[in-house]
């Protein structure tokens, strides 16, 4: 019983060995699989990181090398607007661009200059709001336009001339996004080619008076002869016709010999001139107390020209004997000297001044608007003036004339 007990325990606890034993290597080899497979993902996941951290990295390398290229898109992007901008405001023609509803948007330093205008003060205005009524109605058409002249007045007073074109102003797709108006002062041109127009004339009038003054001078010179014998033998009763006759022969005398001088070519004395001279000496003949006239004289900067002396003192003894005598009650005569580009004076007096109907025939010959006067003085002050290379011109406004004279150095 004991030896059968003692087996059965045996074979119990045998078998309670071998089932720990298979519980055992059981528990082993499903913990070193769930540590095997454990291993293998941490491999996986440490796979997935390392990767990630690679592609993070590959992604701020690009991220660098595109903020890089911006950067240099951005700075020759600066530098290309920086040239368009340099070479908009060195051009030397009035660049005006608006938007659709015809706002200035943009204008270079050209257009401020020639329009007298502030940047500043008017972009964001409507065209109208500057610009004349000739010019905003050909802009209001919206057309090309290849070119035009109008003229157009400062807001100084200053009367000039502008050739413009215009055309619409369109983006890089083709679309058109505004206006765009280009213009150029064509005053000192347009002075040239009416100086030359006129020199044509004078020319021809020149022969003309020359001709005409020929033939006057001897039949005058005849009754000239015929007088002196006539007061001779006129008897106190008749002597004061007579000698009226004589005072009118002496100025028709006159107007013979300035137009003799009108037609006569100008053959020039040239030397060294000193302008500044010239006119003090022409105003202190001309300028006095009994004048009432208050004198503004700024002439230092005239600089020594190649000129006749004996010409141009006459050229200015008439601007000067003009100016004064269109102040008979006095007034204000201002001499003023400017070498900007080429020496230029400017003689401007607060006289009657002149109708603007007429500024542009003062310089004809027998055109004159006093009582007594041949209109030969500024047509043979024109004749000097062109005869030395240069440029007279007169403007008028609120009773004060100003003719201003231009040299060649």
């Amino acid at each position: 019983m004991k030896s059968e007990t003692i087996f059965l325990y045996s074979v119990v606890l045998l078998i309670i060995i071998l089932v720990l034993f298979f519980l055992i290597r059981t528990f082993i080899r499903f913990y070193a699989k769930k540590k095997n497979l454990e291993q293998k993902d941490v491999s996986k996941v440490g796979f997935v990181v390392d990767t990630f951290h690679e592609l993070v990295s590959k992604l701020k390398d690009k991220e660098r090398e595109l903020e890089v290229l911006r950067q240099e898109a951005e700075n020759r992007a600066a530098a290309i607007e920086g040239y368009n901008e340099n070479i908009l405001q060195s051009v030397p023609s009035g660049v005006m661009s608006f938007d659709e509803e015809m706002r200035i948007t943009k204008l270079n330093l050209a257009a401020e200059k020639i329009l007298e205008v502030d940047a500043e003060k008017i972009i964001g205005k409507h065209h109208s709001y500057i610009l004349n009524k000739q010019i905003s109605d050909l802009l209001n058409d919206r057309k090309f336009i290849e070119r035009a002249e109008v003229s157009y007045l400062t807001p100084s007073g200053k009367k000039i001339w502008l050739g413009l074109t215009s055309s619409p102003l369109k983006n890089m797709e083709g679309r058109k996004i505004g206006q765009l108006l280009i213009f150029t002062d064509l005053t000192h041109l347009k002075a040239f080619e009416s100086q030359m127009e006129l020199r044509a004339r004078l020319s021809s009038l020149g022969e003309l008076s020359g001709g005409i003054a020929h033939e006057l001078r001897n039949p005058m010179g005849v009754i000239a002869g015929y007088t002196k014998l006539l007061s001779k033998k006129a008897d106190d009763s008749s002597k004061p016709i007579v000698d009226a006759i004589s005072k009118e022969i002496v100025v028709m005398d006159r107007i013979i010999s300035d137009f003799l001088s009108f037609a006569k070519p100008a053959e020039l004395n040239i030397s060294d001139i000193d302008l500044k001279t010239i006119i003090k000496n022409c105003i202190d003949t001309l300028v006095n107390e009994k004048n009432a006239i208050k004198l503004n004289l700024d002439i230092n900067r005239l600089p020594v020209i190649k000129g006749d002396e004996i010409l141009l003192r006459q050229a200015f003894t008439n601007l000067i004997q003009n100016a004064v005598e269109a102040m008979p009650q006095g007034g204000e005569l201002s001499i003023r000297a400017s070498t900007k580009d080429l020496p230029e004076i400017s003689i401007s007096d607060t006289g009657h001044g002149i109708s603007e109907n007429i500024l542009d025939k003062i310089f004809l010959p027998f055109f004159t608007t006093k009582d007594r006067g041949t209109g030969l003085g500024l047509a043979i002050v024109h004749k000097i003036v062109v005869s030395h290379g240069g440029s007279i011109s007169v403007e008028s406004h609120d009773k004060t004339t100003t003719f201003k004279i231009r040299f060649p150095l």
